[in-house]
């Protein structure tokens, strides 16, 4: 049941990160740095320590107890990823919703999973999944077997991109959908590996700040014995870590709005700003739900590798999902078509491949409990 609620948790995170672009879309007459930062702000200043606030009592007590050190690295980890972050809009700009998201998080996917396993075999601890363990279980070889499978399906997608890039150009037709919406592949695929590589660095972030989560994970089993674990203990190492993601983007987006004159946008009465600052707000909020849910998922399966797979792999099956609901492909050959659909379902089976591995791994540590409960009773 515990897996099953896990899953279920990380899809909400995934769909909401998978639809959070969708309001921008509505924003009339503002440049992209103007209600990026707008949305922004609601992402990474106003709801994360209002989510803490709902969620831990004191968590403000905990952040300021905390070490400096520990503080510090969980904050340089969220400015790596706020360029992941960053760069992941302009890769959505250039590329569209399904194909840009799909790169992204699919490198995303593999350097959070895989790395932070890597390094807990070199210094261990308690709790933490390593590479080795993987390697070594079934459960770890079915997980490391859907990573793989959804690398395929990405590939599969990268491959769909490249065929309609091609057709675009065939077409020649200067007025298509994918002039107004930016698309330049080239420039797209760059941004796109870097925020993938970089956006891996909000899991390390996580790890980084694991001593504050351990602290209101403790105090609220003390308050509740016997109920599991917390499911909102990550919500107060949000707090700093999307500190550093604002910091790297509020400098970006000031100086974009400086180098294009566009701090007329916040104010132009030209434009439906109402409209704008609320659906820039709704993108903000929806983005932060991802890790809101996020959180709830990783309580349920552990913070391996496992929970960071699933999580990707829903936000990209989610982004592909709305690319053809926008119709992003639309125009497109059957044989594009079909491509990008073989990507899309190749990426559901790793999905149903993580949570096969999932289940095993709770099940094993089932049973090593009952067998731990068992030799002390027969003591």
């Amino acid at each position: 049941m515990q897996v099953i609620l896990g899953v279920i948790f990380h899809f909400i995170g995934g769909f909401a990160s998978g639809s959070f672009y969708i309001p921008y879309k509505k924003v009339k007459g503002w440049h992209w740095e103007s209600y990026w930062i707008v949305g922004g702000l609601f992402s990474w200043l106003i709801v994360p320590p209002l989510a803490a606030w709902l969620t831990i009592p004191h968590f403000n007590d905990i952040i300021s107890s905390t070490g400096l050190s520990t503080l510090l690295i969980t904050f340089f980890f969220g400015l790596l990823w706020g360029i992941g972050g960053l760069t992941y809009g302009l890769g959505v700009r250039y590329l569209g919703v399904s194909l840009g998201s799909s790169i992204i998080l699919g490198l995303c996917m593999v350097f959070g999973a895989l790395i932070p396993s890597i390094y807990y075999d070199f210094s261990p601890v308690a709790g933490k999944d390593t590479f080795s363990m993987m390697c070594g279980s079934t459960w770890g070889l079915t997980v490391l077997a859907g990573l793989v499978v959804c690398i395929l399906g990405i590939i599969i997608c990268g491959k769909a991109g490249t065929m309609k890039e091609r057709q675009l150009k065939a077409s020649g037709d200067p007025h298509g959908m994918e002039v107004k919406t930016e698309y330049k592949f080239a420039l797209g695929m760059f941004v796109s590996i870097v925020s993938g590589v970089l956006s891996a660095c909000f899991n390390f972030g996580l790890e980084a700040g694991h001593s504050m989560g351990a602290v209101a994970n403790e105090a609220w089993k003390l308050a509740h014995p016997g109920e599991g674990e917390f499911l909102y203990r990550n919500n107060v190492i949000y707090v700093v870590l999307l500190w550093g993601g604002l910091t790297t983007n509020f400098i970006w987006c000031m100086i974009l709005n400086a180098r294009n004159k566009t701090f007329g946008d916040y104010t132009n009465k030209k434009t439906p700003l109402f409209n704008n600052y609320m659906f820039a707000a709704l993108a903000g909020t929806t983005w932060f739900l991802q890790f809101f849910f996020y959180g709830m998922g990783e309580s349920k399966l552990g913070n391996g590798p496992s929970s960071w797979i699933l999580h990707m792999a829903f936000i990209i099956l989610v982004a592909n999902m709305w690319g053809i609901i926008l119709k992003e492909w639309k125009g497109v050959s059957k044989k594009t078509s079909r491509t990008i659909a073989v990507g899309i379902l190749t990426i559901i089976l790793a999905v149903i491949i993580v949570g096969i591995g999932n289940n095993r791994h709770e099940k094993l540590k089932q049973q090593k409990a009952l067998s731990y409960v068992n030799s002390n009773s027969r003591i």
